[in-house]
Order: C-alpha cells, then structure tokens, then sequence
C-alpha cells in the first residue's frame, strides 16, 4: 500500500488525480512560472559543495545517518550525491535541489550530533574540572558523580584530548554545580580547604575567570587578577594562598549565566 501523502508528490510519482493533488499540482506551475517571469527560478543547485561538506562531516566522524538525520532528509539522497545509484547504472549526481543543498550546508559537527565516542580536544574538559576543584569540590566528589574512579579522573585533568561523552558529562556537571556550595552538599570542611589549596598550588583557574566563549579556547587565558588576557595572570595566581579573581568579574559572568537560564 502506497503511504505516500496527497500532494505535487503523488501526483507525479504515482499519477494520483484526486483535488488535493491537483491543486497541489497546479500551486506549483503557478509558482513556478511566477519566478520564471521574474528570473528567481533556479530549480538545481551544484551538487559538488555538498559532496564536499558531506566528506568534511564525514572526517569528522560522523556516518550517513547521523548527517541525513540532521538535515531532516532521507539518507539515499545523500548517499545519492556521494556515490550514486549503482542499482541504477547511475553516478554520483551533479546537480541537487536548493532546499536539500541548503539543509546539508547547514549541519555543522557539534557535541549534539557526533558520535559519543568521537576523539576532540579536553581544553574545556579540563579547565571545568579545574574550576569545580578551585570552588572546593574535591575530585573524589565529581569523580563519583561522574562514574569515574579517582584515578582515571586525575588522568583526565590533564590529558589532551577525550572523547565526546567524557565532554557532555564534564559539561553537564559544571552546569549543575558551577553555582553551588560544596559545603551545602555534603562536603565537609577539611576536603573543601584541601581542593580550594590544589587548585591554588597548581594555578587552577575559578570558574569566574572564564566565559562560556573562552573556556573552550585553547587559546584564551583566565581573566583574573588584574591580567585579563595575559599570560602573567595565571603566573600571579600561583603566587597567591587561595583562589581568588576580580569581584566584578565574578557578578558579571554570573549575571550573564542567570541571564541565560532565564531565557
């Protein structure tokens, strides 16, 4: 049984001749010669950027199916443009429809569509467990709420890269917990003043002295101590007996964070 829904589709594929297809039929002729009157009817596009983004998602580890899912199109069509039809006799195709070029070009790689287990960098992994550690959380703490043991999460500290589901974790966790009181939840005094001196002795920046643009950066430096953007801040801050950073930095990031959960 045909499940395709009455429309220019059916009545084309599939010859269906009832009003709801011919009306849809006849909105597309009128459309179409409308912009062929005013020269905006450019019913293909060039099918070699797309190949060529597709390929890029593609080393970027991300399969078919996790592409054609986020377009929002059927992955033979995209399995149309990289390798063809052979089925078919056909090859790879050269020209697309705009609207498929369009959603294609729009998909970028992010946390919300590759593979958990894709390898990236851990410069915003480390720098949130390390920030965590600089409010007093101890690492055995957000070692356990991780699923982690100790020592695989002192490893993680400091490797250079991890995969995507150590990053949503680590990510989910400091959403959760860069606002909270260790003290409020369970952590007593002793294991608050000892992770509050690591993160002292070892520069660990706070969570104030980053904004959600920067801590990602492998570039970006923590914005404390009156040396916002340079190297000499984290140096001065090893100096120091505890963690500290700029007041008014601290409102204004988290006023900016309030601002952003409420909307």
């Amino acid at each position: 049984m045909n499940e395709r829904p009455h429309g220019y589709a059916r009545y084309r594929l599939d010859g269906c001749r009832c009003y709801v297809c011919a009306f849809a039929r006849s909105q597309y002729d009128d459309n179409r010669n409308r912009a062929i009157v005013y020269g905006t009817w450019h019913p293909w596009a060039d099918a070699e950027p797309v190949r060529i983004h597709i390929r890029h998602l593609q080393s970027c580890s991300m399969g078919l199916r996790a592409i054609a899912a986020a377009a929002d199109v059927d992955r033979k069509r995209l399995q149309a443009i990289i390798t063809g039809r052979p089925e078919r006799g056909t090859g790879p195709q050269e020209k697309v429809r705009p609207a498929l070029a369009a959603a294609v070009l729009a998909v970028e790689p992010t946390l919300d569509n590759l593979p958990a287990c894709t390898v990236i960098g851990a410069t915003g992994t480390a720098r949130r467990l390390q920030a965590l550690i600089a409010a007093g959380w101890p690492q055995h703490h957000l070692a356990v709420r991780l699923g982690m043991s100790d020592a695989n999460f002192a490893t993680t500290l400091h490797r250079q890269r991890v995969v995507v589901r150590t990053v949503r974790a680590v990510r989910g966790l400091y959403d959760a917990l860069w606002r909270a009181d260790p003290r409020e939840h369970g952590v007593g005094a002793q294991p608050y003043n000892r992770a509050r001196a690591q993160a002292a002795a070892t520069g660990w920046a706070p969570v104030g002295a980053w904004d959600d643009d920067t801590i990602d950066d492998p570039a970006a430096f923590p914005d404390w101590t009156g040396r916002c953007g340079t190297p000499s801040g984290p140096e001065a801050h090893r100096r120091l007996a505890q963690p500290v950073c700029d007041p008014c930095r601290v409102a204004r990031t988290a006023a900016r964070r309030e601002a952003g959960a409420a909307a």
